[in-house]
């Protein structure tokens, strides 16, 4: 069998070169060339590199079909045994769908996925890859977390193409690759982890999934900035990225949707990690709002929305005197850049000075808070512990503040007061745009358009 052609490509620009070299002649980027593999002799032609063929060129034409004739009948889904990690997969597994899960070193990844796999070992093939640790390592694990063993396939191994030749032959309806970044090519020079050898493994492996109808699970690490490790176009190859975050300190893990080709992006689950692994969380809310019972300044009730239903969590904020002459600005769970702005909002449209003053911020309970709504909470948590007045602990704020002092509707209003009336919330703070169109009974909805009315209403 002939050796396969090579070739080496910038990310940036595309250019490709007959050996590798540090910089691109065309982008003059540095650090950019991979290592691609060229399907023959002729895969060097711009017709194999996707451009158009000179001189009659003659190939394969795959059948078109009118758009109107394609059935629209919904992918079967089945579940994966927990309703947490449905909800963040848009309603449960679709066959023939690749799903890369990513978070930190101990984060959770293969106690989820073990957990999931042995539970669907009961009713389908399953095969589960491992290529960072021992059988006897995973057997342990499932033996401690007391979890059914008698059903589900292991094996170890990290050659891609050992690892298609074994799901051919066990045919799983579902399959792990645990984890991308150590699987490899032997037609590629590069070392696992590569830029290289991940995009051609990740490659074979989602196209082994759409080919047979297997759902694809690849493990995938992370930088330490919390982005997913390795090119991007790796995203852009699977249908579904979920990412695992949680601190060693904290015993609750979220689960939230990056992408999803069939469901919502943002998604979140909640799981709380125990003796026995990860148990799901199905009232988020009541745990995020396990406040203290003594009242405290600074502290407000915010109700954001994660993927497709509401979510209470408490902010805190933080104002003490500088010792400093560049006074701090630090943001927990929220964008530092965003609390920057607000502060001048808070500056120039409530006559609020605070820039003298230390500002700290912080979401409760480790969770990132991505959308706008958390705005007016935050400004009326620093007022609050500026001032050192208690707000209301039966009020609930929500509400997306602008840059001339206007407090502009968030979506799905009426669900978040909803929600917050079901967990005893007798007050809420809204934007006028999201005031209910019929009463809730036993709640006071207060609805402002400016800054200076929200401000006034906790006076």
């Amino acid at each position: 069998m002939a050796k396969r052609k090579t070739a080496f490509v910038c990310n940036d620009c595309g250019s490709d070169y007959a050996k590798w070299q540090g910089q691109c002649n065309d982008c003059g980027a540095w650090n950019t060339l991979s290592e691609v593999r060229l399907g023959g002799s002729d895969a060097a032609s711009p017709a194999a590199r996707g451009g158009k063929a000179r001189g009659g060129f003659a190939g394969t034409v795959s059948e078109a079909r009118l758009l109107g004739d394609i059935d629209l009948e919904e992918l079967p889904r089945f579940s994966s045994g927990a309703q947490e990690f449905d909800r963040v997969l848009g309603g449960g597994l679709v066959p023939g769908s690749a799903i890369l899960v990513g978070g930190n070193p101990g984060a959770g990844k293969s106690t989820l996925l073990l957990q999931t796999m042995c539970h669907l070992a009961a009713s389908m093939d399953a095969l589960y890859v491992t290529g960072e640790e021992s059988l006897q390592q995973v057997a342990m694990r499932a033996r401690r977390l007391g979890l059914p063993t008698d059903r589900l396939r292991m094996m170890t191994e990290t050659n891609i193409e050992a690892i298609i030749a074994a799901a051919d032959t066990y045919a799983p309806r579902v399959l792990v690759v645990d984890s991308i970044q150590v699987v490899h090519s032997d037609d590629l020079s590069s070392a696992p982890g590569s830029v290289s050898q991940v995009r051609e493994c990740a490659a074979f492996l989602t196209r082994f999934a759409k080919r047979t109808g297997t759902v694809l699970f690849l493990v995938g690490h992370v930088t330490k900035d919390g982005s997913l490790a390795g090119p991007k176009v790796l995203e852009h190859m699977i249908d579904c990225s979920i990412l695992l975050e949680g601190g060693h300190d904290s015993r609750f893990r979220t689960l939230r949707g990056q992408k999803n080709r069939f469901g919502a992006v943002n998604e979140l689950g909640v799981f709380a990690m125990t003796e026995q692994g990860l148990r799901e969380v199905r009232n988020p809310s009541a745990i995020f709002l396990d406040r203290s019972s003594e009242p405290a300044s600074g502290s407000a009730v915010m109700v954001v929305w994660e993927g497709t239903r509401p979510l209470l969590v408490e902010i805190q904020a933080l104002v003490d005197d500088s010792a400093l002459g560049n006074p701090r600005r630090v943001a927990v769970g929220l964008e530092q850049n965003r609390l920057a702005m607000l502060l001048a909002v808070l500056h120039r449209h409530g006559g609020l000075q605070v820039g003298d003053q230390d500002v700290f911020a912080n979401v409760v309970g480790g969770v990132k808070v991505l959308e706008t709504s958390a705005d007016l909470a935050l400004l009326l948590a620093i007022v609050s512990s500026f001032r050192d007045r208690q707000l209301p602990r039966d009020m609930v704020i929500f509400g997306e503040v602008g840059l001339s002092g206007e407090i502009r509707p968030v979506p799905s209003g009426q669900e978040r007061l909803a929600e917050a009336a079901k967990h005893g919330f007798r007050r809420a703070i809204v934007p006028k745009a999201n005031a209910p169109r019929s009463e809730i009974p036993g709640m006071q909805v207060i609805a402002v358009s400016r800054l200076e009315e929200a401000l006034a209403a906790v006076e």
